[in-house]
């Protein structure tokens, strides 16, 4: 037996059914985009065309049934994003590569096919978006790179298609050059350009983020050593090594990391690079006390050679040597040494050897007492020879041939008392009386 229910109840129900329909049709007939209706497709900050227009039918195609029967039939489907949008979008420009989602057609993976907040009916903003597929762990590092840090992503990346890789908007360094104009007139304009720079600015910089400032993989000299390994070797087995290399900018105290004037990518002259340091007197952490080289040369007129040509690295190898002091070659620390060749490969590596070698000579040397050679007199001893420091500065003096006027023999100052004459000269040091040379007549001493 049926259940029956008041008249009334059917009623209500027959009002609720015409009250309905009613309004499905009067919204297919005056739009999609009502109060009965998708009433809010039009309410974002950013609306589709068609939708604007309320011209729903442009990508859905009409649909009666849809509008008598709501519940139970739907627009069609669109089976073919891709090809709907370029109905309309048929500008796209074709190049060599094409962003994934474009080549697949699914272009409302990245827009809403109504409205949206953001530009372009995105359906996030920034690279909140690309991150929905690309791994954000990219801008993840200390130093971001500031297109990457505000979600920047297309400053450099087309989204749709490009010519380069990774769909890129150039080729580096070109777009690097599109923000760093400062860069592209100093490279422009560049006497010697380090050659990773001028071949791609990604041999050193990540384009997103990185642990090491300016986006560096690794800071100085660790990452200079990944290309200059045989400095890498040389530098962590010299004996002697250069404080510059370990301290403060590393590398960078001394070379640029792009362009220079100066060959080698020095970021000054030789000798003004070398005499921003060494103008104080420092103590090495060997406890060994380093002269205030600039006070000295300003002090004393006399230059020795590589001095006058501002090459420091015509004695000292810059990187570091085997040698004290950081010399390309041996030279004694002590004030006596037995002779041998080796002690003086330094020093005649420009002057003449025959000055030790020879007893006597006319003309190898003013220093000589009648035909004696004063030099191998003083050189040529097989236990207790004075080397060439005995007597001379390396650097600089007021006096000619750089002539000392103390010479550090353990922790006494020996005095010299040099005096030059015409035809000779005569010393008084601390450790014997005056001795006397002339060369046009010898002289005896006692």
């Amino acid at each position: 037996m049926k259940k029956k229910y008041p008249v009334i109840f059917h009623l209500l129900i027959l009002s609720f059914f015409f009250t309905c329909t009613s309004n499905f049709s009067y919204a297919f007939a005056n739009g999609c985009i009502t109060a009965a209706c998708h009433s809010n497709l039009d309410k974002t900050k950013f609306v589709h065309g068609p939708v604007a227009a309320g011209e729903c039918a442009a990508c859905h195609g009409d649909s009666k049934d849809h509008a008598a029967n709501p519940k139970k039939s739907r627009f069609k489907a669109i089976t073919d994003v891709g090809k709907k949008c370029y109905e309309c979008h048929d500008t796209l420009e074709k190049k060599k590569k094409t962003h994934a989602p474009v080549q697949d057609g699914e272009c409302t993976a990245c827009h809403d096919p109504h409205g949206s907040s953001y530009k372009f009916q995105l359906k996030k903003e920034g690279s909140s978006l690309c991150f929905d597929c690309h791994d954000d762990s990219i801008v993840g590092k200390k130093f971001v790179h500031g297109p990457a840090a505000v979600g920047g992503c297309v400053a450099c990346h087309e989204p749709h298609t490009a010519n380069f890789d990774k769909n890129l908007k150039a080729k580096s360094p070109e777009l690097c050059y599109s923000c760093h104009t400062d860069k592209a007139d100093m490279f422009k304009n560049a006497q010697v350009i380090h050659p990773p720079v001028e071949e791609d600015c990604l041999n050193c910089h990540n384009p997103h983020s990185n642990d090491a400032n300016f986006m560096l993989p690794a800071a100085a000299p660790e990452l200079c050593f990944e290309c200059h390994t045989d400095m890498k070797e040389w530098v962590n087995n010299v004996a002697t090594k250069h404080g510059a290399i370990s301290q403060g900018k590393s590398c960078l105290n001394c070379h640029e990391a792009h362009v220079s004037a100066i060959p080698k990518m020095l970021a000054k002259p030789p000798m003004d690079l070398c005499l921003g340091c060494h103008d104080k007197d420092r103590v090495t952490t060997g406890g060994v006390t380093i002269t205030n080289l600039k006070k000295l040369l300003a002090d004393n007129k006399d230059h020795h050679g590589p001095i006058k040509q501002k090459d420091c690295s015509g004695c000292h190898n810059t990187h570091g040597s085997d040698n004290f002091r950081m010399l390309r070659a041996y030279y004694p620390s002590t004030f006596y040494a037995p002779f041998s060749m080796h002690n003086y490969g330094l020093c005649f590596s420009c002057h003449e050897e025959s000055i030790v070698k020879d007893p006597e000579t006319t003309t190898l040397t003013n220093f000589r007492n009648g035909k004696i050679n004063l030099h191998f007199k003083h050189v040529n001893k097989p236990d207790k020879g004075r080397v060439c420091r005995s007597c001379h500065e390396t650097h600089a003096s007021n006096h000619l041939k750089h002539i000392r006027d103390a010479v550090p023999f353990g922790s006494w100052e020996v005095p010299l008392n040099f005096n030059k004459t015409n035809d000779g000269g005569s010393c008084l040091p601390g450790c014997h009386k005056i001795k006397k040379y002339n060369r046009a007549k010898m002289e005896i001493n006692e």
